[in-house]
């Protein structure tokens, strides 16, 4: 870090540690500091400023910088104060955070309140019914949510107390005739069971697929090999996008795998491979494997296949070599894929059956 910016970091952490300016300063403050390698708890031990603060006050920020579009009035009230509650606002879209924001200047809303009303939005947002008398509008999806609520709602008081809620938000005229019948129709109507999502995670890196493309079935030609586009994958989930209509196929992430630097997979007769493959455990005889040959590694290695390109031949050839080839190498052999034999494919696809 230059002489520079270490005066900076130093007046920036002055001003935060004698809190000068208003949230917003000290929330682009520990944002700032934060993108100069400084951590949350190194912040907190020069600035007072909690770690869970200073994460409260950066995302009110960010919230705060998205309702550009809010009248003058809302961006005035939350010039000095209100930190905590656009934090609450973090879950919502822009659209709906303008509203809200909008909401909490007219109607004074508390913290508690703004925690209810975003927890409002998102509970309406994931479900469909047919509920007449309201609109889409924030006020009118508050005032469903609260409807909702009080129809099953057993005790009268607490049925009373959320049907005022729901009328302090709603706005449309048949949005409080909903409410209204509620005053004098007292059925109970049972809360449907909200179904959980059927949330898996997945554990190693061998749990993911590796998309190969395929260059073809031999004999094939150098050129066809070549011909094929290298794949990459990108984010968590290591997404692949195809440049062109091609065959892949999708194997475990084995390490062989991830550490390849252009894998290209090629169907390959087992009469052709240069030695003789074990017998299947169930004895089923074996046509045709699946090469898995890094195009990335073009250099002879006396410890791997080679897949090479005669000149006078048209396809390509399999070969280990004691010595450095003349003839152009395409890859080096990765590993070589039997298909599965499952006698009774049907028991793949049946819920009930694990293995021992």
């Amino acid at each position: 870090m230059s002489q520079e910016q270490d005066a900076l970091t130093t007046e920036v952490l002055q001003r935060l540690r004698h809190r000068e300016g208003t949230w917003q300063d000290w929330g682009a403050g520990c944002q700032q500091l934060q993108k100069q390698g400084l951590s949350p708890q190194a912040i907190f031990e020069a600035t007072g400023i909690e770690p869970i603060h200073q994460n409260q006050l950066i995302i009110a920020l960010q919230v705060s910088q998205s309702l550009r579009d809010a009248p003058e009035s809302v961006h005035a009230y939350f010039q000095t104060r209100g930190s905590d509650l656009l934090y609450e606002l973090r879950v919502l879209s822009v659209s709906d955070r303008l509203a809200v924001a909008t909401l909490i200047v007219e109607k004074q809303l508390d913290l508690s309140a703004v925690h209810e009303v975003c927890r409002a939005l998102k509970a309406v947002s994931y479900q469909k019914d047919d509920s007449e008398g309201f609109g889409e509008s924030v006020g009118d999806r508050i005032g469903r949510y609260y409807w909702q609520l009080a129809r099953q709602q057993r005790d009268l008081a607490q049925r009373s107390r959320l049907i005022a809620q729901g009328f302090r938000f709603v706005e449309s005229a048949s949005g409080r005739q909903a409410l209204e019948k509620l005053l004098t129709d007292f059925t109970v109507v049972p809360a449907a069971s909200q179904p959980r999502l059927p949330l898996y995670r997945l554990d190693s890196a061998e749990d993911l697929s590796s998309f190969v493309p395929v260059a073809g079935t031999a004999p094939l030609a150098a050129e066809a090999f070549n011909q094929v586009p290298q794949l990459t994958s990108t984010g968590a989930f290591q997404l692949v996008s195809v440049p062109q209509p091609m065959t892949l196929v999708a194997l475990p992430s084995w390490p062989v795998l991830l550490n390849a630097v252009d894998p290209i997979a090629v169907l390959w007769p087992v009469a052709e491979l240069p030695t003789e493959l074990p017998s299947t455990p169930e004895g089923l005889p074996i046509e045709q494997v699946l090469l898995i040959v890094d195009r990335g590694l073009q250099a002879w290695d006396r410890d791997r296949y080679l897949l090479i390109a005669p000149a006078a031949s048209n396809a390509v050839q399999l070969a280990w070599f004691p010595e450095a080839p003349t003839v152009p190498i395409l890859g080096q052999l990765l590993l070589v894929l039997r298909p599965p034999h499952v006698l009774d494919e049907s028991i793949n696809r049946e819920l009930w059956f694990f293995e021992e």
